[in-house]
């Protein structure tokens, strides 16, 4: 029996189910894994049997990921099981910001005691005329799981779409509509835009990464879309952007305390992939990368280790070393499995970054001297005996 503990509201109904074999517990200390959404981790106190920690979003800036990593904890995220649901709000926000749609509504409300209404609204109109989508230029900063929807949506909405995405993974490459002109460099996505959307994670090469210089760049009167991470524009510069009329609407997923001053804002409670749908989506995503994990050490969709995968543990015995990714550890990893005259089957070692993984099938049962002797070896953070 594999134990689970769920952390925060997984999905609207509360249910999560991961079948026969698994237990959702209520004391973390009692739990081989952890499921979770946006409880923020740091500092949280890891007892040692949590092997693995899945959170349903893409986002995992409330983990330790490296912490973690070092003691051989595998971290995963749902990649994409939500970028449908942040694709539709923000072609939401760009109707919105264009249209006059709320500021015509609250007109409305606020002259619902107006016995001639009918005709004073025919009157009150033009000063909610806005311009269509179609035709204006949009800049799209990133091209990943959300962006590469938004840029697709916006081909299809008739809108002039450039790109903007140094890292693009091959497989949203084939996704994007051959309609998309993707550019060199940040500044040139945003010259003359008329909106700019923002879709890249929040890291040390993205923070702030929105500033005078790249609104500058931007038609006068444009339209700045934020549904990515609050710390990618620089919010003073953004303020001043909109006090000075270089844009003309910001719309973001963030209530900060600055944001929430800014003129001419749409702002969410962060609930850019607040659907039903999503949310089930995230979780159905998360527990699948959990399970497969806990029962055949496959990794997939890890923040903080590589993907490695051996299919299913068919083996008499399946083996996973989590360590550091430094020179010679295979080496001494087979040698501890010479040593006792196990007959390895299948082998692979993968690496990210700093961490490393290494899974082997053998013929037979390993004996708990060998494993105490895989566990010794300096930069081992632990050693996973599957089946």
């Amino acid at each position: 029996m594999r134990r689970i503990k769920t952390i925060d509201d997984i999905t609207k109904d509360g249910q999560v189910e991961f079948g026969e074999g698994y237990q959702i517990v209520s004391e973390v200390s009692e739990a081989d894994a952890i499921l979770m959404r946006s409880t923020d981790l740091h500092g949280y106190e890891l007892p040692p049997s949590i092997r693995a920690i899945a959170r349903c979003g893409a986002g995992v800036n409330n983990i330790p990921v490296e912490e973690y990593a070092r003691q051989g904890v595998v971290v995963f995220n749902s990649p994409g099981a939500n970028a449908n649901a942040v694709k539709e709000i923000v072609i939401a926000m760009l109707i919105l910001s264009s249209r006059g749609v709320v500021q015509s509504m609250e007109w409305v409300r606020a002259h619902a005691d107006d016995p001639d209404i009918l005709v004073d609204a025919e009157k009150a109109k033009k000063a909610f005329v806005g311009h269509e989508l179609k035709g204006k230029r949009i800049g799209v900063v990133g091209l990943g799981n959300v962006g590469s929807k938004v840029a697709n949506a916006c081909v299809d909405l008739g809108m002039d779409v450039f790109g903007y995405d140094p890292f693009i993974s091959v497989e949203h490459a084939w996704a994007l509509s051959q309609s998309v002109q993707r550019v060199g460099t940040l500044e040139d996505l945003c010259r003359n835009c008329d909106y700019l959307t923002l879709h890249v994670p929040s890291k040390p090469d993205t923070m702030g990464m929105i500033g005078a210089d790249q609104l500058g760049l931007l038609k006068p009167g444009a339209v700045l879309i934020n549904f990515a991470r609050e710390t990618i524009i620089d919010e003073d510069a953004v303020d001043a952007a909109l006090r000075g009329g270089r844009l003309s609407w910001f719309s973001c997923d963030f209530a900060t305390p600055k944001t929430v001053r800014m003129p001419n804002t749409f702002i969410t409670t962060h609930s850019g992939a607040g659907t039903g749908e999503a949310e089930a989506n995230c979780a159905d995503m998360a527990i699948s990368e959990l399970k497969d994990y806990l029962e055949n050490g496959n990794i997939a969709n890890s923040v903080n280790y590589p993907s490695c995968s051996m299919g299913k543990a068919r083996a008499a015995s399946r083996i996973a070393c989590l360590h550091a990714n430094v020179p010679n550890m295979i080496g001494q990893i087979t040698a501890v499995l010479a040593h006792d005259n196990a007959n390895v089957q299948r082998m692979v070692n993968e690496s990210a970054g700093e961490n490393a993984y290494t899974m082997f099938d053998t013929d037979e049962h390993l004996e708990s001297k060998t494993i105490e002797a895989l566990k010794e070896i300096p930069a081992v953070y632990r050693v996973r005996v599957i089946k």
